[in-house]
């Protein structure tokens, strides 16, 4: 993650450089030799960064020491982001000085008690603008010098490693097609298995109500319920089926809401959070239904008696299919051994054939010359019957060419890392090293989702974008069709899997995790990302956020109060409140929080959005959606030069936006599906940037509308245009 860092820093660098000397907005003297300081010590530390990422996870001093250069290195893009924010808003300054004259002219015309003449007012506003700028540029520098300081100690200190310097080759990341992805929908080696669980289900028998599948992680569990859930015997057989995913904790309220969402969507009671008029509401509609649910990877079922006790109002033939890691979870749930599937490992052969299918797909090359007997016993030692284990292992070898780099893959250090104790780990660590630098920091931005998380490719890409995870020498006109190729990447790699497909062009829309993969990630990035559950019988005071997490997701709050212990979370990028009780945020919110570049702040109770958002300079995206009681955004949104996503769909009380929104100039998404009759600004045609307008309500006509945006002004949006033509 360093590695892609350094290299993101280096391009800012040299664009900056050009930038200020362009627009004439340099900075103190003396800081030009800093700077060159700077980029000195980052391309002295980028060549060692690939051996330093592999030896962390073994080496705790190495694991520091990139930690620190981390650190330093997210001090150095704020400094850099607030540089360029000067000299974007030394460039706006000068766009918007003719229409400040404008105002004072119709100033002039107003009714006032006390005026100043317009060429002194100009004269105060130009010294102003003067000073903000030399105390802006001098803070600036005395920064950069500060950082500097640590950065060269950081540079010393990579002498005492002896790290192997590495060489990287340009990176070229071709876009795939959708056909040469590989999603192995065919059960293999559970045929036994699956017959007898198909007539546990057909079963007329009334004491069969829970049927567990019990299994260590990485063994299919899931993939095995969706085969069962999706074969023909059982689409038939049952009036209704849902599919829940669990995880912990377990949320009967949230299971609850995904039955009654299957047996009745129209019952208005499911939209209630209280499980006692949910449940009442399953037993009146469940009568008579046969049903089957899936509840998938169940870990704690705290809750689950008074669940069963309204699910048993159905048919008497109704079914419950249960995945669970742990046997006594199975029994506590109410399910009795002889009622039970245990799935084991593969055999060596069926491994082989799920390796085969997967890392010889599409090809037309003879297989013999790379998966000769030697190399088979050597896969089915590593995968050791375990199912993700070999379709990891097997989605890497597919892009290694010749005998000798697969040999070099099974005979890697990592198999012997103790640190490393799973075994689908060890895999998926080798995997995660063959990735490009950058292509691995967006993988890892994806834990700060939890599990079961359904990924929307559109918005992940705009998060990444947002994170500059998708820079490519500086050329921001390519960040959507790089992070299109990131994401084909990890999809061809095993790292998303349970695909949403467009049905005209089979392209992937949405995708999850699988817990382990998750768990994989986790472990890779668990001093940056935090996700904070707070349950109601621990108050936050208890809950300790690291000052050094840099995304963090908040889960739930105590007592309907706003967690501000995360104010301790200086250097936050990251912040994604997913609980729908969120309290009025207090108005000094944000004022705390100046280094975040993406806030999700949809599907809660947002009423009013206080103005100290304006402060977040570096906010690149910003997600509202779904707050259906919001009404209007604050001035202050205009403050957000490098905002590049705003995120409004279904805020059904929105009626328009502030026309400060003309000062995004770098805003390239703007959705507002879904907020009705929503009134957008004359002063929207100014932004060049923007590419995606997913709705716009166009009235002609009428006084009132004389600063509406209408047909005519899209003529200003070039990129725009070009995307709809």
């Amino acid at each position: 993650m360093a590695e892609a860092l350094v290299s993101v820093l280096l391009e800012q660098l040299a664009s900056i450089t050009l930038q200020q000397i362009e627009e004439e907005v340099r900075l103190v003297v003396g800081v030009d030799q800093e700077v060159e300081n700077l980029i000195g010590h980052l391309q002295a530390v980028q060549g060692v960064l690939q051996d330093a990422e592999e030896r962390q996870v073994k080496e705790a001093n190495v694991k520091d020491w990139l930690y620190n250069l981390k650190d330093v290195s997210y001090q150095i893009n704020d400094v850099l982001d607030d540089w360029n924010t000067a000299i974007l808003k030394h460039h706006m300054e000068k766009q918007e000085k003719e229409g400040e004259n404008n105002d004072l002219v119709l100033a002039k015309r107003s009714k006032v008690r006390f005026s100043i003449p317009s060429f002194l007012r100009n004269i105060l506003i130009c010294f102003g603008q003067i000073g903000d700028r030399i105390i802006m540029r001098h803070d600036i520098a005395k920064r950069i010098k500060e950082i500097n300081e640590r950065l060269t100690w950081i540079a010393i200190l990579r002498k005492n490693y002896n790290f192997q310097s590495t060489v990287r080759g340009t990176e070229q990341v071709e876009r795939s097609k959708t056909s040469s992805f590989v999603d192995v929908s065919t059960l293999i080696g559970r045929e036994e298995e699956k017959n007898k669980i198909l007539s546990m289900l057909k079963s007329e028998s009334r004491h069969q109500l829970v049927i567990p599948i019990v299994g260590m992680g990485g063994l299919g569990k899931t993939a095995f319920a969706q085969s069962v859930y999706n074969d023909q015997n059982v689409t038939t057989h049952f009036h209704k089926r849902t599919w829940v995913c669990v995880s912990d904790p377990f949320e009967e309220i949230k299971i609850a809401k995904a039955i009654i969402e299957v047996l009745n969507k129209n019952d208005t009671r499911k939209n209630s959070n209280e499980f006692q008029t949910l449940s009442e509401c399953i037993s009146e509609n469940i009568e008579g239904i046969k049903f089957l649910l899936v509840l998938d990877d169940v870990w704690n079922p705290t809750m689950w008696e008074p669940l069963k006790a309204a699910l048993q109002k159905g048919d008497a033939n109704s079914k419950i299919l249960v995945t669970t890691r742990n046997n006594t979870v199975a029994i506590m749930m109410g399910a009795t051994n002889d009622h039970m599937i245990n799935l084991n490992k593969l055999s060596d052969q069926d491994c082989l054939e799920l390796f085969r299918r997967i890392a010889f797909f599409d090809k037309e090359k003879d297989e013999s010359k790379l998966f000769d007997e030697d190399i088979k016993n050597k896969i089915a030692k590593k995968v050791d019957g375990l199912p993700l284990a070999a379709k990891t292992l097997a989605s890497l070898m597919r892009y290694k060419k010749t005998r000798n780099e697969w040999v070099a893959v099974l005979e890697s250090k990592v198999w012997e890392l103790e640190e490393v104790e799973q075994q689908v780990f060890q895999s998926l660590l080798l995997s995660y090293y063959d990735l490009t630098p950058a292509v691995r920091r967006c993988l890892l931005f994806c834990v700060v989702f939890p599990k079961d998380y359904e990924f929307d490719r559109n918005e992940l890409i705009e998060c990444w974008m947002s994170q500059e995870y998708l820079s490519m020498k500086g050329d921001k006109g390519k960040e959507r069709m790089i992070g299109q190729q990131y994401f084909d990447n990890l999809v061809m790699r095993s790292f998303f899997q349970d695909f949403v497909k467009d049905i005209v062009n089979d392209d992937i829309l949405a995708c999850k995790m699988h817990d382990i993969v998750h768990d994989f990630v986790q472990f890779l990035a668990k001093n940056e990302c935090f996700i904070m559950e707070v349950a109601e019988s621990c108050k936050e005071k208890n809950m300790v956020v690291h000052n050094k997490v840099r995304h963090l997701n908040i889960k739930s709050t105590y007592n309907d109060s706003f967690p501000v212990s995360i104010y301790n979370c200086k250097g936050l990028r990251t912040l994604v409140i997913s609980t729908r009780k969120l309290p009025p945020l207090p108005s000094d919110s944000f004022s705390k929080l100046k280094s975040i570049r993406t806030l999700k702040l949809n599907k809660n109770s947002i009423k009013e959005v206080p103005e100290s958002i304006g402060g977040l300079v570096h906010l690149r995206y910003l997600d509202l959606s779904q707050n259906w009681e919001l009404k209007e955004l604050p001035n202050s949104v205009g403050n957000l030069f490098n905002l590049e996503t705003l995120r409004l769909i279904e805020c059904f009380k929105l009626r328009e936006v502030p026309v400060s929104l003309r000062k995004l100039v770098n805003l390239k998404h703007l959705y507002i599906l879904g907020c009705g009759v929503i009134k957008v600004p004359k002063e929207i045609g100014r932004l060049r940037n923007l590419q995606i307008l997913d709705y716009l309500y166009l009235k002609d006509g009428g006084e009132d509308d004389e600063g509406i945006f209408k047909l005519g002004d899209l003529g200003n949006l070039e990129q725009l245009q070009e995307r709809w033509e």
